[in-house]
């Protein structure tokens, strides 16, 4: 729901998918609040209209790499299907008992992630399936470096988050120690692979908290195109691509030659996750014209309402015969634009989610937000505070969990995903 995307959309052929102190600025980032457009962009992918039905292996034959100089399920495309758990090391374990883990971890994602069994005890759920571009992403937590005895390699930018005067956060569905992100455009693939690393974890590590999420599948529309989110908004245009030149800079944390200290995330990004539940029902009372005016943008192709195609540049100076803007000043397309923000950029990969509905009938159902950057002080935090001031879409959603992760680069051939910070 932000005016920044997820990456951009691939064609037919890649559908198949092979100065200030940093603590001061946390501190007065103060009352700030409700992003979805800092937390909300979705961008769908789909294959490119056929003659002839797709073959029934076709969307199971997908596969993402393990292996690689960034963790996978940052700048893949977007599946249909996604969990997102975090667990606490156990009493007692420590650094010795998390590197046997993240060692466990990695391995069983490399096979999953062939579409190879998870070992002996495989529980045969996607005994039938493709690799489905499942693709297993593991952060470490603010605690995990406390809990290990590592508080001297815990990044700056790792720092908690400021509150949000809108907050609504369930401290039991946030944080943790440890961080993973499961996605696969088939929901058995998906379950597999979190019930692989759910029993991996064994006595070492116990589930905080986890949540399932859902986006449109691949080919289910006629061309590629960017997806809708749960209040039937296109979500997600403006995502900076890694075509940009300046891509890797804002999204990754660089290698800096002659520095040990931190060296183990380069190449690595920092995930904000935020559970955001939609009010639907006020939402949905809305006019047509109130929805559109909320966003800034034509619910029917996502162009803004000044004028154009989705990737029309937004006018924002243009005004009506009445000399009103023509995308309110509060509207959400434009507050979340980097240019009104310091050029503060983030990749959105976001799931939508639903769990049924409250004893009002009220339906718990919104977005499970993620975002990547190079450090969420200027990627994440400037975006929600310039909302809290002042975003429309605020009062159609609640922020209900909150977690910042940090994410290694991702391990070579023969190595675990933070083997560089725990072997150090």
């Amino acid at each position: 729901m932000s005016d920044q995307s997820t990456p951009e959309a691939p064609n037919a052929e890649t559908a198949e998918r092979e100065g200030i102190s940093r603590r001061r600025l946390l501190g007065t980032a103060g009352a700030t609040g409700l992003v979805l457009g800092a937390a909300g962009g979705a961008t769908g992918y789909a294959a490119a209209p056929s003659t002839a039905a797709a073959p029934l292996t076709s969307l199971g034959s997908g596969r993402a790499m393990f292996h690689g100089k960034h963790q996978p399920g940052i700048t893949d495309p977007m599946q249909a299907s996604g969990h997102l758990v975090a667990f606490d090391l156990a009493a007692g374990a420590g650094r010795k008992e998390a590197a046997a883990l993240l060692r466990r971890w990695s391995d069983t994602a490399r096979r999953l992630m062939s579409g190879e069994p998870a070992g002996t005890r495989d529980t045969d759920v996607a005994r039938d399936s493709g690799p489905s571009s499942l693709t297993v992403t593991f952060g470490f937590g603010y605690s995990f470096f406390g809990r290990t005895g590592l508080e001297g390699q815990r990044p700056v930018a790792l720092d908690p988050l400021p509150d949000f005067s809108s907050d609504h956060l369930d401290k039991n569905r946030s944080n943790g120690d440890l961080w993973v992100q499961i996605g696969a455009d088939d929901s058995l693939v998906a379950f597999h692979a979190l019930r692989a690393i759910q029993r991996d974890a064994g006595a070492a590590a116990r589930v905080r908290w986890q949540m399932n999420g859902f986006n449109r599948s691949p080919g289910a529309t006629a061309r590629p195109m960017t997806a809708r989110n749960l209040m039937g908004q296109v979500d997600g245009t403006r995502n900076p691509k890694p075509s940009e030149a300046d891509f890797d800079r804002r999204i990754f944390v660089p290698e800096q030659p002659g520095r040990n200290d931190r060296a183990w995330m380069a190449n690595g990004s920092y995930a904000v996750v935020r559970r955001i539940r939609m009010l639907l029902d006020d939402w949905e009372k809305l006019s047509l014209k109130g929805q559109e005016d909320v966003i800034g943008r034509r619910k029917s192709d996502g162009a803004p309402l000044s004028g154009g195609g989705e990737t029309t540049e937004m006018d924002l100076e243009k005004t009506d015969e009445a000399g009103n803007l023509v995308v309110p000043i509060n509207a959400h397309a434009r507050i979340t634009r980097p240019d009104q923000n310091g050029g503060a950029a983030m990749v959105r990969r976001p799931f939508s989610y639903h769990d049924g509905f409250d004893a009002d009938g009220v339906p718990d159902a919104g977005l499970l937000f993620i975002c990547w950057q190079a450090d969420p002080l200027r990627g994440f935090v400037p975006v929600q505070r310039k909302l809290d001031r002042g975003d429309a879409l605020s009062q159609f959603i609640r922020h209900e969990a909150s977690g910042l992760f940090a994410v290694p680069g991702g391990a070579a051939e023969g190595e675990y995903v933070g083997q560089r910070l725990l072997e150090a």
